[in-house]
């Protein structure tokens, strides 16, 4: 029986690390208290608004996530008395 040639890894890397380390662009637009704790929300939707969200938050260069985090904050500003 023949031994292996050589070491197969699981998967293989480009040689130059930066084709595959990608940095952010940007810092995200969310408070330090957001960043610090989340919570997830899960609506249902239809495929075609979901379509509309997607396109509308890429042609503001921004995520849909932050997209619908500022409009939620628009629509439920904090109350008198209520801390963040």
């Amino acid at each position: 029986m023949t031994g292996r040639a050589g070491k197969r890894g699981f998967a293989s890397r480009p040689g130059d690390a930066e084709s595959w380390i990608k940095a952010p662009d940007a810092q995200s637009l969310r408070a330090d208290a957001t960043a610090t704790f989340t919570a997830r929300l899960t609506i249902d939707i239809t495929p075609e608004l979901r379509g509309r969200i997607k396109v509308a938050a890429f042609r503001r260069g921004e995520t849909v996530t932050d997209m619908l985090r500022a409009l939620l904050a628009r629509e439920f500003p904090p109350t008198e008395g209520e801390t963040s």
